[in-house]
């Protein structure tokens, strides 16, 4: 007998009820991958170029027998993202152009029926476990291939047959292949509401299948983490900036000439900055070259954030405090800050000459600074409401020159911004200073 379909506040009631018990590894992880892999990337300009370049479905459709991804590329992914620090990975299972990377029985437009005759999902999903990496999957809900896709918003029929078609899809990825973590939906599009794509009764069936699973705002409701797009800004609730590696595509395109535009180490560490401060995490995306590679663009900057985090990353993963908004604790221009308990994080992206420089608005006396690399002391005096870090090393001791700083403290440190300038408080009281 079918399980009963909850109203919307019945079913947000639900979800909310296990959010936390589900989201708690997803809070803590920080850094994923995601990938972006399909018929596209064969052409090399965008993975939208189906509809950018108005090309004929039948035209299209020649790259899928073109299509020919090498053995073992997600293992090349997945071993990437473990060395880069990344917790998890979502793939792009289906992407707009209606192409399924599984043997699907629901859309026979798929790489088992066409180009290399393999099950690349079932790669993947085998990459992620060997590597110890949560598996995530990504779903579009708009499809350009399917005869329905666009018709379903004006015609009942239509309508009603897309979305048996969207559902069969997603039930078929959530039950071949174990446990899964994240179901990451894209563009709800022609439907413009929830009710529209009946979110609220499939996504119940979907997460019947998979209880503890974690599912994106993407279908027309919240869910449980929002997906800024192209910018790392931090939400009220959870949540997950995605992220292009060079800003232009996230499918393919010429690694060569796309060089001058991809993200260093140093960006994305500083992405991720924002991440851990504003109790969000950072999915950076790869799109893999024609034969499933990793583009060399992205290699060594990803190796390089991976060795950071080797030596930083109790700044960055965990259980961290969110420092945005308000009287939250702040760096002092030339660093930003992450935290954890009664330990603030001071992420130097410059490096103070002289070997000194001070924090303004710390009430309290930290019992102890050093860096976090290798726990060396670092001499300091708490002055008012100032902390002056001296005696420093004259130049940044960490290889990428962002070396982190922790300041622990016995309680929860008390800070006012700005605390002896009160033109910043806009007429509200502020504290005094303590001399």
């Amino acid at each position: 007998m079918a399980a009963k379909i909850l109203s919307k506040p019945e079913y947000e009631a639900q979800t909310a009820a296990t959010r936390d018990e589900r989201m708690g590894w997803w809070r803590e992880a920080r850094f994923g991958m995601f990938v972006h892999y399909g018929l596209y990337a064969l052409a090399g300009r965008n993975e939208w170029l189906q509809t950018l370049e108005n090309i004929p479905i039948p035209e299209y459709e020649q790259f899928a027998d073109q299509f020919s991804p090498k053995p073992g590329a997600p293992r090349e992914w997945a071993a990437l993202a473990k060395r880069a620090g990344m917790k998890y990975m979502v793939l792009t299972t289906r992407h707009h152009d209606g192409f399924s990377l599984w043997d699907s029985k629901a859309n026979p437009y798929n790489s088992v029926n066409y180009g290399p005759g393999r099950d690349i999902v079932r790669e993947y999903v085998d990459a992620c476990r060997e590597y110890g990496l949560k598996i995530g999957f990504y779903s579009s809900l708009m499809d350009w291939h399917h005869p329905d896709g666009g018709r379903a918003a004006y015609d009942d029929a239509a309508r009603r047959r897309f979305l048996d078609y969207i559902e069969a899809l997603n039930t078929e990825l959530l039950t071949q292949y174990g446990k899964i973590d994240i179901l990451w939906y894209d563009v709800a599009s022609p439907m413009q509401h929830w009710e529209g794509w009946d979110s609220v009764a499939r996504n119940q069936r979907l997460r019947a299948i998979q209880p503890h699973i974690i599912i994106n705002n993407r279908s027309r409701l919240d869910e449980d983490f929002g997906t800024p797009e192209g910018r790392v800004e931090a939400g009220a609730a959870d949540w997950e900036a995605c992220m292009t590696f060079n800003d232009i595509s996230w499918g393919y395109i010429d690694e060569k000439q796309a060089l001058p535009y991809a993200y260093n180490a140093q960006r994305i560490i500083r992405m991720l900055n924002t991440c851990a401060r504003g109790g969000g995490n950072l999915l950076l995306n790869i799109g893999p070259a024609p034969d499933g590679s990793v583009p060399k663009d992205a290699i060594e900057p990803l190796e390089k954030t991976g060795k950071w985090l080797h030596e930083n990353g109790e700044a960055v993963y965990g259980k961290l405090t969110r420092c945005s908004g308000g009287n939250t604790v702040r760096g002092n221009g030339a660093c930003g800050v992450s935290r954890k308990g009664n330990t603030i994080y001071l992420w130097n992206w410059i490096w103070p000459e002289g070997g000194a420089m001070g924090l303004g608005g710390y009430c309290n006396v930290p019992k102890r600074i050093y860096l976090l690399k290798d726990g060396t002391p670092i001499d300091f005096e708490h002055r008012g409401h100032r902390i002056l870090l001296k005696n420093m090393p004259a130049h940044s001791p960490d290889d990428l020159g962002i070396a982190v700083i922790a300041l622990e403290f016995d309680e929860p440190p008390e800070f006012t911004f700005a605390s002896y300038y009160p033109q910043l408080h806009q007429g509200q009281e502020y504290a005094e200073e303590k001399l």
